[in-house]
């Protein structure tokens, strides 16, 4: 080797890419054992494809508008169903959505990570939407931490669920505490909202944001299918770090359920995050002082 000539041994930009599966379906509504066997099935077509991540929706495992049934389909994190449903995921990793009961007796809106038969980690949803046609608030606990995961191919993960996305300051701690890939499950439906307002659109606008900005890539995985009045649009997509787009299932109100497969570079993510430096340049923990100035408006009394 010349002198001062850097080994490539263990470098970085030598790691194999990632192959990420996002799955976009209809739940059964309220019927966990026919999920449980839904999401082998699907597990089984993603790993076939070659899959060594696969996502599901957010409550994948229940449906969404559970309400007040969410305690009768609630389940531990270590329940053995779940880790059948692990075992069946072999090598592969899996994130589900699930109703989780802590030994508190408390509900929680959550995504479990499997994997090789093991529960590794079980994200519960920070932000709990009860506004508009949503009420989660009303029944779910709110989580308190954000849970990362190593995977393949040098990634570090971290899931957020569906309006988890929406708060900016929940995705800039996941940023800079380390993940390098943003696992998005999602429930959105159509006038969840209002009718003014466009889930589809403001997804599309968000998704673009946080894949640019923060230089990773996006796996955002929404469901499909009526259910209690609420129209689930689909449009899953696959994003690189900068945003570009790998792979998109279809999406519309008659949007079916599709397994979409990309592959994940983590080169990507180093050229993404060198070159526009959001995450090196952020400064976490640090008390940003914030000057008041005082200013009287021509004609108004200063408050």
């Amino acid at each position: 080797m010349e002198p001062n000539t850097p080994s490539t041994s263990g470098h970085p930009s030598a790691r194999t890419p990632l192959t990420v599966a996002a799955v976009q379906m209809a739940p059964v509504y309220g019927d966990v054992a026919a999920n449980l066997a839904k999401h082998g099935d699907l597990i089984a077509d993603a790993r076939a494809r070659g899959a060594e991540l696969i996502v599901f929706p957010e409550l994948s495992l229940t449906g969404y508008q559970v309400g007040p049934g969410a305690l009768d389909l609630a389940m531990a994190a270590d329940d053995a169903r779940l880790r059948a449903l692990a075992r069946a995921a072999g090598d592969a990793y899996a994130l589900v959505g699930l109703v989780e009961e802590d030994r508190a007796a408390r509900v929680y809106n959550a995504a479990a990570l499997i994997h090789d038969g093991t529960v590794l980690a079980c994200h519960r949803k920070c932000a709990l939407p009860s506004y508009g046609n949503l009420e989660e608030g009303k029944y779910f606990a709110p989580g308190a931490a954000i849970s990362t995961c190593a995977m393949p191919g040098g990634f570090i993960a971290a899931p957020l669920i569906c309006a988890d996305v929406w708060d900016p300051a929940l995705v800039h701690a996941a940023a800079t505490a380390g993940a390098t890939l943003l696992l998005a499950p999602t429930n959105s439906a159509f006038d969840a909202v209002s009718e003014q307002f466009s889930n589809p659109g403001g997804w599309t606008t968000v998704l673009d944001y946080y894949a640019l900005m923060y230089g990773w890539p996006v796996v955002f995985v929404n469901r499909v299918g009526p259910e209690l009045g609420l129209r689930f649009w689909g449009g899953s997509r696959i994003l690189d770090a900068g945003g570009g787009c790998l792979a998109e299932a279809p999406a519309g109100a008659d949007a079916g359920e599709a397994i979409i497969v990309a592959e994940l570079d983590f080169e990507r993510v180093r050229r993404a995050r060198f070159e526009l430096p959001t995450v090196r340049d952020a400064r976490p923990g640090e008390r940003v002082a914030i000057e008041r100035i005082a200013h009287r408006v021509a004609g108004q009394q200063r408050q």
